[in-house]
């Protein structure tokens, strides 16, 4: 008897039958645009042995002018047929069915050709769409369904019509960007008309034995968006127009709610899918922050959906669903939800890959292989790099110990999961902890390691992490000045009015920490009345009336930093404004250019820019430093000056913001090569 049995129940769809209800959402990955079809193919065929019941992949697009940049992959040619056919062949010979997702950027497209319902610009991009008139409609009518069949050919069970998330069909349905008159705007049923004809001109296009998904947006969470009437009256249409699935779309890009962060709390928007339940026909998927198994399996047997989509969790861990169903679901790398890897990567125009599992994107390039020849190794500090790269050496085979003058696995990350937002941290460390035991490192926690104890190694990895760095503040040791770690780790508490210096990611996670109370992450209605959620069924596009209504700040807080910029410029491309956000709704102060001139029994001394001006006193009961580290790698210089050579990684290496990110990568990467 299976733990996840609405989970690994099979799906018939008449003409074909999903082995599961796991959905791997699509995600752009970059790879397509580099032309190496192998490393495409070797992505979604590591997914595909991982048992997934159906890929989806990243957006294609069905012409130059939808694509989300200039140059962005999509079905052109024969050469592209040939190129795909290498990806589905792959797929298949792995067990897995795969989809072929069809996006269509519309204003979104980051291109001076992009084109629209209405010559509206949207936020998110610098460029005005030029206004469609009726032969540019049909054209792009025409070129969708082109690229199912194309798609068809090419050897994919199926294609997915991006039609949420505010892209070109979701564009033409709400009044926020089809301002027309004619046939295609003004009443509903001319503004849903471009979605239902492109449903109809792809089941045309591709037969009845082929598998149709039509991702809709389901709460828009923007001005004049869909409301929920409508959203049903849409799915039937989309339903009698042939459409096989309809998958849920939550959000448009430039909404300002969070919908996929990892504040956003676990199956968030499962309510909004379970809403269509029962008024169609057909398979409804429900997605966004389902990352583990006993998530996804409620979901379903609460009877929210039919299916469910898990997208990230699958850059973290491609055998997910086998591991579920053998009963190693700790055992299973969980998706944070950070963006770090993924889509801040993708924007950035680099490979999207993962945070928790560098080798997602890289399957060809970084193998971890079993080594020729084992070796004993040590790993000296438990934090992200040190447990990466024990892990990865012991999976290779060689015999690993590894130390740490803690108690417990995890270095910073114990920090971060402190944070409220950050409770995904937890299984993070969960993981690391349960999957050393099972690789069969030796842990010597407690144990301050020293040149003695790590002689007699083959190999020996320093990644003793950081120390915070001093700021060198007048009067930095009166008893009201608290380090970051004494506050994360709950040795010491922060008074009812603090001074936080230092306004990078430490310093907006420990601001966090001191605003907030019970961590709305914790609570789904408390974080939709936070964020201004509320049924589409009473407002149009689920955006409440009154607006976001946060429970108010714990404690008063002023945030500071030297660098005269916009305090959280640094942060992640794609959640920065969400940190920025939440602090501005606690009425956190930031502060730019700032001078510490001293602390005394007054509060904090500051004054602003090269010619310190404005002094002032900000009257605090505490002062918190969070002004950056540097590393500590006091171990490694004793090991080199004792003749025993050793490899230094994350924060010992390089002491930036506390970037687990690179840390794991380094740790996997060293291992792999040992």
């Amino acid at each position: 008897m299976t733990e996840y049995p609405h989970l690994l129940h099979p799906l018939d769809l008449g003409f074909t039958t999903l082995k599961n209800r796991v959905l791997m959402g699509s995600m752009h990955t970059n790879l397509e645009e580099r032309g190496d079809w192998n490393r495409v193919a070797e992505f979604y065929a590591t997914r595909a042995r991982g048992g997934v019941g159906l890929m989806v992949t990243g957006g294609m697009a069905p012409n130059s002018e939808g694509g989300v940049f200039p140059g962005a992959a999509g079905l052109f040619s024969a050469e592209d047929i040939s190129n795909h056919r290498m990806v589905t062949d792959r797929v298949h010979a792995g067990g897995g069915k795969i989809a072929m997702q069809i996006l269509h950027a519309g204003r979104y497209a980051y291109g001076p050709d992009c084109v629209a319902p209405s010559a509206i610009k949207s936020p998110i991009s610098p460029f005005k769409p030029t206004e469609l008139d009726e032969a540019g409609i049909e054209k792009q009518i025409a070129d969708i369904a082109t690229a199912a069949a194309r798609a068809r050919e090419a050897g994919y069970d199926g294609v997915e019509v991006m039609g949420s998330e505010g892209y070109f069909l979701n564009q033409f349905l709400v009044t926020h960007t089809n301002r027309r008159e004619d046939r295609w705007g003004a009443s509903y049923e001319n503004r849903m008309r471009l979605p239902v004809e492109v449903m109809k001109r792809v089941r045309t296009a591709v037969g009845d034995d082929f598998i149709v998904i039509f991702r809709l947006s389901m709460i828009d969470l923007v001005p004049n968006g869909s409301t929920h009437e409508e959203v049903v009256h849409l799915a039937q249409a989309i339903e009698a127009a042939g459409a096989s699935i309809i998958n849920t779309g939550i959000g448009w890009h430039e909404a300002r709610v969070p919908t996929i962060a990892t504040s956003v709390p676990r199956a968030a928007f499962a309510w909004v899918t379970k809403k269509l339940m029962g008024k169609v026909g057909i398979p409804l998927i429900c997605s966004n922050r389902i990352n583990t198994p006993e998530v996804a399996e409620q979901v379903l047997a609460e009877g929210c959906a039919d299916m469910v989509s898990l997208a990230r969790p699958f850059l973290a861990d491609p055998d997910f669903v086998n591991k579920a169903a053998s009963g190693r679901a700790d055992l299973i790398a969980p998706c944070i939800a950070c963006n770090q890897a993924c889509l801040d990567h993708t924007f950035a125009g680099k490979v999207s890959s993962c945070l928790v599992n560098p080798k997602a994107g890289f399957e060809t390039e970084l193998v971890v292989a079993p080594a020729a020849e084992t070796q004993a190794v040590a790993v000296v500090g438990a934090g992200p790099a040190g447990m990466a790269a024990a892990l990865t050496a012991a999976e290779r085979g060689h015999r690993v110990t590894l130390f740490d003058r803690e108690g417990e696995v995890g270095g910073q990350l114990n920090m971060a999961k402190q944070v409220p937002g950050k409770e995904e941290f937890h299984g993070l460390v969960d993981w690391f902890a349960a999957s050393l035991k099972e690789a069969g490192v030796a842990l010597r926690l407690g144990v301050e390691a020293t040149v003695e104890d790590l002689g007699g190694f083959d190999a020996v990895i320093v990644a003793t992490g950081v120390v915070p760095r001093d700021p060198g503040i007048p009067g930095q040791d009166h008893p009201s000045v608290l380090g970051y770690v004494d506050v994360l780790r709950g040795r010491a508490q922060a008074g009812p009015r603090v001074a936080v210096i230092g306004a990078g990611g430490i310093g907006f996670d420990v601001s966090e920490f001191l605003v907030t109370g019970d961590s709305p992450t914790e609570h789904l209605p408390d974080w939709m009345r936070e964020w201004g959620i509320t049924d589409p069924a009473l407002a149009r596009a689920g955006l409440a009336p009154e607006g976001p209504r946060p429970e108010p700040a714990v404690r008063e807080v002023v945030m500071l930093q030297r660098k005269a910029e916009k305090p959280g410029k640094r942060l992640g491309k794609t959640t920065g404004w969400i940190h920025r956000a939440s602090l501005q709704m606690k009425a956190v102060e930031m502060r730019a250019g700032v001078n510490y001139e001293r602390i005394d029994d007054a509060g904090l001394h500051v004054s602003y820019g090269e010619a310190r001006e404005r002094p002032e006193v900000i009257a605090c009961d505490t002062v918190v430093l969070c002004a950056g580290q540097v590393s500590e790698r006091s171990l490694a210089d004793r090991l080199e000056a004792a003749g025993i050579a050793c490899h230094v990684i994350g924060g010992a290496d390089v002491a930036a913001e506390l970037d687990a990110k690179r840390a794991i990568d380094q740790g996997v990467r060293l291992a792999a090569a040992l």
